[in-house]
């Protein structure tokens, strides 16, 4: 049987990007016997540097029982050392079950690097000497063989002198450093070990750590003093939104990036572990939803975007003029059997998104030189949008779509980017190039926001775009509408129209996104209103991404049935910018519900059954995720000062 993706829902994770620790609730990393490349590690810019981090006391790993997360970033986990508690200890001899040696790990990853303190206590009468060990095993495999399971990459440890040692992965040089034990290697793993002396009563420290250095990154670690910015909040919350709020603005700083040759401009890198770099949907998304905490993401996002705007045509990477691209990679991403290039451009909603956030972040607040900086990246992009609806474009006249890019690339390019989640009512699968029903509510919002933008800074062709989104959301409103088989009246729009023309009739949330755009009227407006919040769609924690009327629907599936925040939170924003806040109170009450469920980390979907159960590979924390809390804080008035923006 070929590996499995690695499931994730039970682990420990600990973000500091481009850093991050995967580890099990002991707080052991535990390589796989077969020798796949599971996900636990120290994994730093897309390769994992360590996949074996065991701590043992006298040969005994100890029982775990706690773990906690600090303020200050710590997790610390706890377990205790029976073993030593049957040969010391009077109360194990008299009967007695009170535990007196234990072991606190305690473990901080910052930008580049991992520091355990392990900390041995004893409430014992005696003092005993014992072996401390840390068992590391260097580690070389890339993260698309990570996320498939695939073979490990080994990494040939060297021993330096003094108390250092290490390795280069994929050029990342790591350096192992334990002051006070001796080194010892066997095959492909190092051992480390102290030889300490427990006070009775007493404690005794030990450190070591690995840091990770990049010669020749593709993202860095942002600068301390940007990123999500500090909490000003208007009013006391909620227990539940109060918890989510400070945990995901926690969570947005660890996942906070930036470019090497710009280090000023920083953007959230999409999730942990497997989209741990520049996206342009999620990035942008999170951005614009993220509004209220301060503008540095929102504009580090445009100015990194705006860099990296195709110039060119090349049928490869997907890149045209004027289009923004979709990831940016150390090495091309093979999965699957689909190859991405490092740059890749296969995303048809990351452009409209670019100008939707441009204008909001203007509107609340963004120097006007910043904008005006940004003007040619503008008109580059609205060219590339109007261009999608030429009589010269392949696929759907009339609309912005996508041709599917085969086995090379993704074969769809809207945020439900999985191979099936393109589906009619029965379950057929839609053919040839696709148009989305939210991408044209995007389209038609960056024009009209693209208009504003160039009006109100004296530039021509404001009114051909008005003209523009004028004609989209007559064609929208002709072709779109699936209708009542009983009254033929319309009540809601398809998913999408696939090559032929033909309306992809599935029930998705997908519509949701169309609120709040200016594409539809008030009446239609409220006709999805009253589809997002109806029992087929809410599932009581959040809107699912597929009716459970529709054939395929099936409440794990990435993208047919499971329940995204992020999608939830951006029909949330929607209905309120619609007037229609009211109708999202069910929305709202399920995210705060969720929250709960997860410990106040929401991950990057959940099954959409109507229960907390987790999508077992799904990413955690999510950038556009952790925006979710924001969003609804905010419509709780939770901000002084609100920066303003789509939230």
């Amino acid at each position: 049987m070929p590996p499995l993706q690695p499931f994730l829902h039970d682990l420990v994770s600990q973000v500091a990007a481009p850093t991050q620790v995967w580890s099990t609730p002991d707080g052991q990393v535990v390589p796989r016997t077969d020798d796949a490349a599971g996900v636990l590690g120290l994994l730093h810019g897309d390769v994992r540097l360590l996949s074996g981090i065991e701590v043992t006391v006298d040969g005994d790993p100890g029982v775990p029982v706690a773990h906690r997360d600090h303020e200050d970033g710590r997790v610390v986990f706890t377990s205790l050392l029976r073993g030593l508690d049957a040969a010391y200890a009077r109360s194990v001899v008299s009967g007695g079950g009170d535990p007196h040696v234990r072991l606190d790990r305690a473990r901080r990853v910052t930008p580049g690097e991992l520091v355990e303190e392990l900390v041995l206590a004893s409430t014992l009468d005696v003092e005993v000497g014992v072996e401390i060990a840390v068992r590391l095993t260097p580690d070389a495999t890339p993260m698309e063989t990570v996320r498939v399971g695939g073979p490990r990459v080994a990494a040939g440890p060297r021993l330096a002198t003094g108390d250092g040692g290490g390795w280069s992965a994929d050029g990342i040089g790591v350096t192992v450093r334990a002051p006070g034990a001796s080194w010892s290697t066997a095959g492909d793993r190092v051992t480390l070990r102290w030889a300490a002396t427990l006070p009775a009563h007493g404690s005794v420290t030990v450190r070591w750590s690995a840091e990770a250095v990049d010669p020749a990154p593709v993202v860095v670690a942002a600068p301390p003093d940007l990123g999500a910015g500090t909490l000003l909040l208007g009013r006391d919350l909620d227990r539940r939104m109060g918890a989510w709020l400070e945990r995901s603005v926690a969570d947005l700083a660890g996942l906070t990036l930036a470019l090497p040759d710009s280090p000023g401009d920083v953007f959230y890198a999409a999730g942990a572990p497997w989209y741990f770099t520049l996206f342009g949907r999620d990035s942008l998304w999170a951005a614009r939803l993220t509004l209220p905490l301060g503008l540095d993401v929102a504009r580090g996002t445009l100015r990194t975007l705006a860099r990296l705007q195709g110039r060119t045509e090349d049928p490869r990477t997907g890149e045209q003029p004027g289009k923004i691209p979709h990831e940016l990679r150390r090495n091309a991403y093979e999965l699957s059997g689909m190859s991405l290039p490092p740059l890749y451009y296969g995303t048809v909603d990351a452009t409209p998104l670019w100008v939707c956030l441009l204008h909001d972040a203007w509107r609340a607040g963004l120097d006007d030189g910043d904008v005006s900086e940004l003007l040619p990246a503008l008109e580059a992009a609205l060219g590339w949008l109007t261009a999608q609806t030429s009589p010269e474009a392949d696929g759907v006249e009339g609309f912005v779509r996508y041709v599917s890019a085969g086995s090379a690339g993704l074969a769809n390019q809207g945020w439900k980017d999985s191979d099936d989640a393109v589906r009619f009512a029965d379950g057929t699968f839609a053919e040839g190039a696709v148009a989305l029903c939210e991408v044209q509510g995007y389209a038609y919002e960056a024009a009209m926001s693209g208009a504003a933008l160039l009006d109100g800074f004296d530039r021509p062709g404001g009114d051909d775009l008005r003209a523009w989104a004028q004609g989209l959301q007559e064609r929208f409103r002709a072709a779109f509408w699936c209708r009542s088989a009983e009254s033929g009246e319309p009540t809601y729009p398809a998913l999408a129209l696939d090559g032929p023309g033909r309306r992809v009739d599935a029930l998705t949330s997908n519509i949701g996104h169309l609120l709040g755009t200016g594409l539809l009227n008030l009446e239609e407006e409220w006709r999805v209103a009253q589809q997002v919040t109806s029992p087929a769609l809410d599932s009581g924690f959040g809107l699912r991404t597929m009716s459970t009327a529709d054939a395929a629907y099936a409440p794990l599936s990435y993208h047919c049935g499971s329940v995204w925040p992020h999608d939830t939170a951006i029909v949330v924003d929607g209905l309120t910018r619609a007037g229609l806040a009211a109708a999202a109170e069910g929305l709202v009450e399920g995210l705060l519900a969720a929250a709960v469920a997860f410990d106040h980390r929401l991950p990057e979907l959940w099954s959409g059954e109507g229960a907390p159960v987790p999508y077992p590979a799904a990413c955690r924390p999510q950038a556009w995720s952790a925006a979710a809390a924001v969003v609804v804080a905010r419509r709780a008035g939770a901000f002084d000062g609100d920066a303003g923006g789509a939230a």
